[in-house]
């Protein structure tokens, strides 16, 4: 009993301290509810407003159209430029599934840029090769070293047959001699 005595106790001190602090609050509340502030809707003038509106507006018009559709094209391509990049065998595949991609709304693109970075396995066990043959990237320089390789092996069989001609030559003698 002594016990529900002190929480009784304790209960209304608490209690009566509680609505004294709630009712300052909803006062403070009430005060700065009831103050006239001045609301302004923007802190530029209306012509200047009308300015920048407009501005505004034809950036959202011509602008933003013409970058997302930059970005679209270029994000698009990205497949076929990178199996061009990486000497792909099927490049032109990759780009044809890149231009279905387009008719059906982009569901194939996926399917093309993991195209474009596989390794065309079943290309080499036919061809000998993992590179296509229509990329003429290196060719030029192929055909420049295979030149250059001709070159030294004639250079190479001119000079051996001096040397043999040489050693012919001095055995020859050696053999007039004895």
């Amino acid at each position: 009993m002594k016990r529900q005595a002190q929480e009784v106790i304790i209960e209304s001190t608490t209690n009566a301290r509680r609505p004294l602090y709630w009712r300052l609050v909803l006062f403070i509340a009430f005060v700065f509810l009831a103050l006239p502030s001045s609301a302004h809707a923007s802190f530029l003038s209306s012509d200047t407003l009308d300015a920048v509106c407009e501005v505004i507006a034809w950036v959202a018009l011509i602008l933003v159209p013409i970058i997302g559709i930059t970005v679209f094209w270029l994000v698009h391509i990205l497949p076929e430029q990178i199996a061009e990049k990486k000497h792909h065998p099927q490049v032109k595949a990759i780009k044809c599934v890149v231009l279905l991609s387009l008719v059906f709304g982009g569901m194939l693109w996926p399917f093309a840029w993991l195209w474009a970075y596989t390794k065309p396995v079943l290309y080499k066990m036919a061809y000998g090769t993992d590179k296509g043959e229509e990329h003429g990237h290196d060719d030029k320089k192929e055909q420049a070293e295979l030149r250059d390789e001709e070159r030294e092996l004639a250079s190479l069989r001119t000079r051996v047959a001096e040397l043999e001609t040489k050693l012919h030559s001095e055995s020859a003698t050696e053999s007039r001699k004895a």
